[in-house]
């Protein structure tokens, strides 16, 4: 394994271990039942962290933090395969060493250390709503979607410069501010993960671990199409007719 590689896979463990350890760990201390106000809370502080390691490492390895955004960044042929490989395990072992950590300092597991959950006869609106697995599945894509649609455009494409940590975290909280109440808005595997393995907890794991990684491929196959179309557009001859003079 060459430097480059290993500072690379370092970067990533660490981004993810900050992120998990902040971003669950207020989770578990803020808990369950404090409505908006607590959501916001753990939105800002997930947004913030992806921010601030973005910012830290985005030049060392991209700043992914995210298995699901690996997967993205691959399938729009923006990495080696290889490279994928040692980003996902990286990142995995980074999340799941900081909710160990977080276990330990927490005193247990009764907080939950941030473990996302499908809502259960969560008050909304004057119902009671429930979130199946399949509306489940389906948010946690549509989140990962938002979040590798702009990672693809802002930081692998290069359009939002030094600035693109910016829309990243933005782009965190907002996922969280819309789905914490109803899935956990994880989005991420290594988030997810984590926390579970800590807690022995694995209920709708294999929806946590999937959703995202469906939500990426989508993200990076439109990406890579609506480039295409751009490209062919530019293209000599391609551009639009004008009558001869």
């Amino acid at each position: 394994m060459s430097n480059q590689t290993a500072t690379k896979l370092m970067a990533e463990f660490i981004g993810t271990f900050s992120f998990v350890f902040i971003g669950a760990g207020t989770a578990a201390v803020i808990g369950d039942g404090v409505g908006l106000p607590g959501i916001a809370a753990i939105a800002l502080a997930h947004g913030l962290a992806i921010m601030a390691f973005a910012f830290a490492y985005g030049s060392v390895s991209g700043g992914h933090m995210n298995p699901a955004v690996t997967v993205g960044v691959l399938t729009a042929g923006a990495m080696d395969p290889i490279d994928a490989i040692g980003y996902i395990a990286s990142q995995l072992v980074g999340g799941i060493a900081a909710a160990l950590l977080l276990r330990t300092l927490l005193g247990g597991v009764a907080t939950g250390l941030g473990t996302p959950t499908l809502a259960h006869d969560l008050a909304l609106g004057g119902v009671s709503l429930t979130i199946t697995p399949v509306a489940g599945f389906i948010i946690e894509a549509v989140l990962a979607f938002f979040l590798v649609t702009v990672v693809l455009s802002t930081a692998v494409a290069g359009r939002a410069g030094n600035l693109a940590p910016l829309a990243i975290g933005m782009t965190l909280t907002f996922n969280i501010l819309m789905g914490g109440a109803l899935t956990g808005a994880a989005f991420n595997p290594a988030r997810a993960l984590g926390p579970m393995v800590a807690t022995g907890k694995f209920d709708d794991a294999w929806l946590y671990m999937a959703a995202p990684i469906v939500g990426a491929i989508i993200a990076a196959l439109l990406h890579t199409g609506l480039r295409w179309l751009a490209q062919e557009g530019m293209a000599p001859g391609r551009m639009a007719e004008t009558p001869a003079e």
